[in-house]
């Protein structure tokens, strides 16, 4: 008898995971992915402030299964789904199954304003990271040459849209970059007078934290010279400004550099999914499961991670977190082998081992059940959680020298402008700038 043929759709944490929890099942696994590796999401904004690189968070997905047997990496962009004949559909192809796991992911949310995109870069992916590192370095860069003092302060002025953990890690890195890392390294501009604005809509900066670690937080950031406006909702977006309407005022900031860290929409592939089978979605497009995270009248099909839409004891949907992918990964790979056995599993249960963020140098806040831990030990405790996550012993260890450089010189190794095509330098032409003689 053939193995069963198990495919997997996405190389995040939850296919990954899932994955690697068969390595020992007699089956064909086949994982799909768009891109060759798998990246550690929740250290990407080290690498759009310069410091981390690319590689030091990324793991090729080869690497990580070229000694599991019955494993095989496939590069491909899937684009639908066959249900009837048990066929992934990819752009080039179709690859057969008997089970089929859905971990596609998320991206960023523009609330009906996709064209903001393109002035306000979202933070979901490598290059993603490599564009906000030019934009942010090509800013202090601009600010050096501009003339007037206006056209200064808006290349010096950076609007983060979004105040969950991505936006206030985001934020206290930018904030460390101009008043540590790029100290003494311009002429005619200091850095440090770099306005960071964190603008988020309701009442408090990461909202699913407790409300005092919130409120330390956002004290903490302010210390670090970070203006954090709550209360606030984007309306606009320009190249050249933000516009925030808090109640009924409404006010223009001239900003040359806009980031984007608010609201989460699932994967296309959900909705193509959804078209197969007739799962339902919710309103950010995740699929709606079964308690063992199967799709409903389909016991053979499971969606995991970002784009599952699944429910907590209090009724309320798991937060998009490396936690809930992972966890969901090897539940599935358990009830599988279960019900190779002939045994039956309990439905998926989401044990939260706690949220924490890094602010800055030493400080960080963490909430573990009861325990609230704000500043050096919980600073401690994230980096520690965050190297064992890390995948492969190298890049653990180069991280941690990475690190360990860094909190001692407080420079960033990997503050570099590339990406520099001509299409995307920045469009300087309409602002003066100091002119360069030639001697």
């Amino acid at each position: 008898m053939n193995p069963k043929r198990v495919v997997i759709v996405g190389g995040g944490f939850g296919g990954v995971n899932v994955a690697q929890a068969l390595k020992r099942a007699p089956v064909e696994v086949t994982l799909i992915d768009r891109r060759n590796h798998h990246l550690f999401q929740p250290l990407l904004y080290q690498v759009a402030t310069g410091h981390l690189s690319p590689a030091d968070i990324a793991s090729p997905l080869r690497r990580l299964f070229k000694r599991q047997q019955n494993a095989r990496v496939l590069l491909g962009e899937v684009t639908g789904f066959d249900v009837d004949k048990q066929e992934v559909l990819l752009r080039d192809g179709t690859v057969p199954y008997d089970t089929l796991i859905v971990a596609a992911g998320a991206g960023y949310h523009y609330f009906g304003n996709d064209e903001w995109q393109q002035w306000a870069p979202p933070l979901k992916k490598v290059e993603d990271a490599l564009e906000i590192r030019r934009r942010v370095l090509s800013a202090f860069e601009m600010a050096e040459r501009a003339v007037d003092p206006e056209t200064m302060r808006a290349w010096l002025t950076f609007v983060i849209i979004g105040g969950g953990p991505t936006g206030v890690e985001m934020a206290g890195a930018l904030a460390e970059v101009a008043h540590k890392a790029l100290r003494h390294e311009f002429r005619r501009i200091n850095p440090a007078d770099a306005r960071i604005i964190l603008v988020q809509s309701p009442d408090y900066i990461l909202p699913t934290y407790d409300a005092t670690l919130s409120q330390k937080a956002a004290a903490a950031l302010e210390k670090m010279g970070v203006t954090v406006r709550t209360k606030a909702r984007v309306t606009a977006v320009s190249p050249t400004t933000v516009t925030l309407k808090a109640e009924t005022n409404e006010e223009v900031i001239p900003a040359r550099t806009v980031l984007w860290a608010a609201g989460v929409k699932a994967s296309p592939l959900g909705e193509a999914l959804a078209e197969a089978s007739g799962a339902s979605l919710d309103r950010t497009g995740r699929v709606q499961v079964l308690p063992d995270l199967s799709v409903p009248g389909h016991e053979n099909i499971f969606v995991i991670g970002d784009l599952a839409h699944v429910l907590n004891e209090d009724g309320q949907p798991l937060p998009g977190v490396a936690q809930v992918a992972i966890q969901q990964g090897l539940y599935v790979a358990k009830l599988l082998q279960r019900r190779w056995n002939g045994k039956t599993a309990r439905p998926f249960r989401y044990k939260n081992r706690g949220d924490m963020a890094q602010i800055g140098r030493q400080t960080a806040v963490v909430q573990i059940g009861s325990l609230r831990l704000v500043g050096v030990l919980a600073w401690h405790l994230w980096w520690i959680v965050h190297l064992l996550y890390l995948a492969g012993f190298q890049n653990r260890l180069i991280v941690f020298l990475q690190w360990a450089w860094s909190y001692f010189t407080h420079s960033r190794p990997a503050l570099l402008i590339t990406r520099q095509a001509e299409d995307q330098v920045p469009r300087v032409a309409d602002v003066p700038l100091e002119p360069v003689q030639q001697t």
